[in-house]
Formats: C-alpha cells, sequence, structure tokens
C-alpha cells in the first residue's frame, strides 16, 4: 500500500489556500489604501469608507441586492423543503421523473439561456395580459427563486434520506397527526440543512450578475450589474470597501449561525442521552413513556 507524502499533501493544500484567499486578503488590506490607484500603496486611510457612504448608486444597488437576496433565500427555502420531502420521501409516483427533471434543470441549463427564457415570458405575459408591469424587483426575485429552488431540494432530500425516522414513527404512535410530525420533529432535525439551504440562496442571489441583467429594468439596479459596470470604466477603492464589509458581515454570520447549530445539536444530544440514561433507570417504563421522553427530548 502507497504511503501518502505529507509533505507533498501539505504544500499542495497551502498552495490551494494561498490561491483562494490572497486575492480576497488584497482586497481588503487595499480598501485601506489613501491612493486612488488600487495596485499602489500610498499609506493607511479610511477615506474610501467616508466616500462610500457618500455613494447613492452604489449603496442603493447594495440595498436593494439586500432585499432580494432576503426575499430569495426565504422563498427558495420553503419551495425547495416541500420539493426536496416530496423527492426523499413519496417513492416513484406518476410524473416523478418530470418533477426530477424540472427540478433538476436549472442546475444544468447556462444562466444566459434561463435569463433569455423568463424574459420572453414576462414580455408574453405582459403582451397578454398587462402583467407584470416592466421589469424590475419581482421579476429578478422570480429568477433567483427558480435558480436557487434546485440547490435547497438537493440539499434537504440528501439530509432527509438520511434521517433516522423512528422518532417520527413514535410521534404517529402517540397520536400526532402527519402535519404536526412534520413541523415538530422534521423540520428540527432537518434544521442544518434549511439553514445551509438559505444561506446558499442568499449569496447566489446576492451574486447573481446574468440573470439580473435579463430581468432588471430602469431604477432596479442590483449591486453586481452596477460593479460589472464600474470595473469595465476602472477598479475603484470604494467597490474594495464595500467587498470589505460584505466579507467581514458575512464571516461573522456564517460563525455566528454555525456556533448556534453546533450548540444546538449538542443541547438535542445532550437530552436524549439523559432521557435514555433516565429510562434505563427506571424499573420497566412502559414502552409509550419511552417513546415520549424520547419524543420531547427531539423536541427541545
Amino acid at each position: 500500500m502507497i504511503k501518502p507524502n505529507k509533505t507533498l499533501s501539505a504544500t499542495v493544500l497551502t498552495l490551494g489556500f494561498l490561491f483562494l484567499y490572497i486575492p480576497i486578503v488584497s482586497l481588503v488590506v487595499f480598501s485601506f489604501n489613501e491612493s486612488k490607484l488600487v495596485t499602489v500603496w500610498a499609506g493607511f486611510s479610511l477615506k474610501w469608507y467616508g466616500a462610500l457612504l457618500q455613494d447613492d448608486e452604489l449603496l442603493g444597488a447594495a440595498w436593494l441586492s439586500l432585499k432580494i437576496g432576503l426575499m430569495t433565500a426565504c422563498a427558495s427555502v420553503v419551495i425547495g423543503t416541500w420539493a426536496g420531502f416530496v423527492l426523499a420521501r413519496m417513492g416513484r409516483f406518476r410524473g416523478f421523473t418530470l418533477f426530477t427533471g424540472m427540478i433538476n434543470a436549472p442546475l444544468v441549463i447556462p444562466e444566459v439561456i434561463q435569463g433569455i427564457s423568463l424574459l420572453l415570458l414576462f414580455v408574453a405575459l405582459e403582451q397578454m395580459l398587462g402583467w407584470p408591469k416592466g421589469r424590475g424587483i419581482f421579476t429578478i426575485w422570480i429568477g433567483h427563486v427558480m435558480l436557487c429552488v434546485s440547490y435547497v431540494a438537493i440539499i434537504v432530500q440528501s439530509r432527509v434520506k438520511e434521517l433516522n425516522r423512528s422518532l417520527e414513527e413514535a410521534a404517529l404512535d402517540l397520536g400526532a397527526t402527519p402535519l404536526k410530525v412534520f413541523f415538530l420533529i422534521t423540520l428540527p432535525l432537518i434544521s442544518q440543512a434549511l439553514m445551509s439551504g438559505w444561506l446558499l440562496s442568499f449569496t447566489l442571489s446576492i451574486d447573481d450578475l446574468v440573470l439580473s441583467a435579463f430581468l432588471s429594468g430602469p431604477g432596479s439596479t442590483t449591486l453586481p450589474l452596477v460593479v460589472f459596470s464600474r470595473v469595465r470604466l476602472g477598479l475603484n477603492p470604494e467597490m474594495n470597501a464595500l467587498a470589505t464589509i460584505f466579507i467581514s458581515a458575512v464571516t461573522i454570520g456564517v460563525i455566528a449561525v454555525n456556533q448556534w447549530m453546533t450548540a444546538r445539536e449538542r443541547k438535542r444530544t445532550r437530552d436524549m442521552q439523559q432521557a435514555f440514561a433516565a429510562a434505563d433507570a427506571e424499573p420497566a417504563p412502559a414502552p409509550a413513556a419511552v417513546a415520549r421522553r424520547s419524543l420531547d427530548a427531539a423536541r427541545a
């Protein structure tokens, strides 16, 4: 058996991380640059952050992208959770292949094709029904949801397939309805997958350029569109400052969510261990009582 070369593995891993993170670190560093030339260091300064606060176009585009990203993430999690649960639990029903293909289609169809298709659809609907009146935040939101639902559905589907169904069956045996079991048992057990899907959808929406370019209209220019138009004319230190703020906010948010989810998982595991330990200490409890305690621990 060939043993892996630890030195070679560490070198390749280090080079890979440097390739990924050196551009991000340099962007953060040059956001504090005194010079307007983003590639020439002229001293430490916070003036570009002050200039950013006076840039109404960039701030307006950033705020619009945040609103669309939040709406897209919430809608994608709701629809994607339903789709992933159906794919994981409903078996092969009539139309299963078509349903699966529709869920996975946005993953393989180029965004340019999706953008053109949606644009033609909205134009035809406006001509026939008078809705939607032009392109704007609503049409961008629909396009982003269409793209992000596929990612959420795949994440939820894989998590639901790995679930231990004993807790759900115990809740059903104790008289809970399937709908109550779904909201009180299944959803808490797949909460990490839901949070992952929400964060991924939010990131994809904030970062999307192609769909936004086709579906945006006057007064609905998102941040990627503004950044792309300005970069074509030359690099701007204000965008470095804005990117640094986004990186800091996302980093803090991811760390906070990860700590919260880890603490919840540890608490749930500890409560279940205590419930089973108490059940072992009692003299031959009824099976329904054990199931009820396990169910209460899972809910906590």
